[in-house]
């Protein structure tokens, strides 16, 4: 697996923990349609540098949880949250 395969997989998982649709998180990140944010968490594109630090910035989650492969998620999250 590769690691836009893995931040895909976090992101949608993080949108899920949310409650949060395609459209909806799309919209929070300022796209205007859903697909950019699709093929994320499809592991067909890479995400951009800005990518990652919004989604960071939106779900409270550092960036070196969303990247790095050997971290995840659960470790990154406050108590509460979840």
């Amino acid at each position: 697996m590769n690691s836009a395969n893995r931040f895909g997989e976090k992101l949608r998982s993080l949108r899920l923990q949310h409650k949060m649709t395609l459209k909806r998180l799309s919209e929070q990140l300022g796209y205007a349609t859903h697909s950019y944010i699709n093929e994320i968490e499809l592991g067909r594109k890479s995400p951009t540098v800005q990518l990652v630090l919004m989604v960071s910035q939106l779900f409270d989650v550092s960036t070196d949880t969303l990247l790095r492969d050997d971290l995840d998620l659960d470790a990154d999250l406050p108590k509460g949250k979840e």
